[in-house]
């Protein structure tokens, strides 16, 4: 549970303390780039082999590698004395965190028996809910408080104790685990599978800086061929030796094809709406990042308390509609905060976002426990590294869909706004008003499509139904 907190923080806390950086290392903006999507680009390429390797050659051992390392590189971000130095260290914290967070469910999936392993996704859910929207917080803090003028830095030495807790009690209190039969590190396939993610997720990560050049659209169109070579490669290696990076014979587990398309589209929702939420507050409304920050709490705590509450009372009761529930929840919180926003324009209070955030937030909690739960209920523990990176990997990959959708969902409409009025503070304002209303109806959108695909999903999750023929037989 640190070690998912402390990824999900820092996804997002580098991005509230850009204007510091630039100031004190005299990044340019080719840098600061660097610096935000360096993490996520070496975290996305790398996750589905981390995930293997644990299966390989123990879950402990390489979590303990992952969480060692990805503390190391903290320190090296947070003593960085140039922008190079800091972009290096971030490409090497994202590339630990590929070794280190999939070993997390894989660890949950393996340790705990059927009956229980719903509590311990209800607790990972509300890890999630709370790691969402406690970087922007934390970093607005660590920021602004300027701890002993170390100014930005503390936004990344404060992962020194926290690691190293972490590296001390997972010593201690993790038990080893892999597969069972012998498995050999398939190297053709990670290359395939990291250059097809590369050229997928490097154009729409830094599509919009860069103009969207003809490149970009040529190198996403040749990921498509790479991972079908990839596919078509890792069926020759399962006839081979039975030791491939993908388990390809997971996507004939209904819970697990029908989990991951549900991830993939649920990562396109939390990639527009945390992006372009934040950029409302603060550009169009003209907040601090502490107000911003806090703004998110009631959404953080409902989407912890759903969490919890969904996998252990509710979708033993209810299966898969508490996840349908949970998709029409967040698109009604959705349309509550489009209708405020244009009710009230600038000039809305934090307050005011409290009931829609916290109606979207219960919506998450009850999408983001379960849907991990179902994904994983009928995988083989075997392979439960391989399922765990293919989870997180999907979720990357939706989510990075979902930045890049930002520039037409987004900034096309803003650079309309601003491009047709005065250059002035209220137009400015207004016109990130009405950007953040015409991308939040495309998330809408998206989370109705979901609603649709979550008819895949088994009814309950097998999980669940184990649980029912124990306490009956009990």
């Amino acid at each position: 549970m640190t070690a998912a907190f402390m990824d999900l923080v820092d996804v997002t806390i580098v991005n509230i303390a850009i204007p510091s950086i630039e100031r004190d290392l005299g990044a340019s903006f080719g840098a600061i780039q660097w610096i935000t999507a360096g993490y996520a680009l070496a975290f996305a390429a790398g996750l589905i082999t981390g995930g293997r390797l644990g299966d390989i050659y123990g879950r402990k051992r390489l979590f303990l590698i992952g969480i060692s390392g990805f503390t190391i590189a903290s320190a090296l971000c947070g003593f960085a004395a140039t922008p190079e130095i800091l972009a290096g260290s971030r490409l090497l914290q994202g590339a630990m965190a590929a070794l280190m967070v999939p070993q997390v469910l894989a660890i949950i999936h393996v340790t705990f028996p059927a009956h229980e392993r719903g509590k311990v996704f209800g607790m990972f859910g509300a890890i999630v809910g709370l790691g969402a929207v406690s970087g922007p917080l934390l970093g607005a803090l660590l920021t602004q408080w300027n701890i002993a003028g170390l100014e930005w830095r503390p936004i990344f030495l404060i992962n020194l104790p926290v690691g190293i807790a972490g590296v001390l009690l997972g010593r201690k209190f993790i038990t080893e685990s892999k597969a069972p039969k012998a498995l050999r590190l398939d190297l053709i396939g990670v290359v395939l599978v990291t250059v097809a993610l590369l050229m997928l997720i490097y154009p729409l990560t830094r599509g919009r800086e860069l103009g969207w050049p003809l490149w970009g659209h040529l190198c996403m169109a040749g990921s498509v061929l790479v991972f079908a070579g990839f596919v078509a490669y890792e069926k020759r290696k399962t006839r081979k030796d039975g030791s491939p990076l993908v388990e390809l014979s997971l996507f004939r587990v209904k819970s697990f094809a029908a989990g991951i398309t549900v991830q993939l589209t649920f990562g396109i929702v939390l990639g527009i709406f945390f992006l372009v939420w934040t950029l409302y507050m603060q550009i169009g409304l003209g907040w601090s990042p502490l107000r911003a920050g806090l703004t998110g709490v009631p959404f953080s705590l409902a989407v912890s308390v759903a969490a919890g509450l969904s996998v252990q009372k509710l979708v033993p009761r209810f299966g898969r509609k508490v996840l349908q529930t949970g998709a029409l929840t967040m698109a009604t919180g959705l349309l509550v905060y489009i209708w405020e926003a244009g009710r009230y324009g600038t000039d809305i209070h934090a307050w005011q976002m409290a009931l829609p955030l916290t109606v979207m937030g219960l919506g998450m909690g009850l999408i983001v426990a379960p849907l991990t739960d179902a994904v994983l209920s009928g995988v083989p523990r075997e392979h439960a590294g391989s399922a765990s990176g293919l989870i997180n990997t999907t979720q990357q990959m939706g989510s990075a869909l979902g930045l890049g959708l930002v520039s037409v969902a987004f900034f096309g409409v803003v650079d309309d706004r601003v491009g047709s009025a005065a250059a002035g503070s209220a137009a400015v304002g207004m016109a990130f008003v009405d950007g953040f209303q015409h991308a939040m109806w495309w998330v809408v959108a998206v989370l109705v499509v979901i609603f649709g695909v979550m008819f895949a999903l088994p009814a309950r999750p097998k999980q669940h139904v184990e649980e029912s023929a124990v306490e009956a037989v009990s």
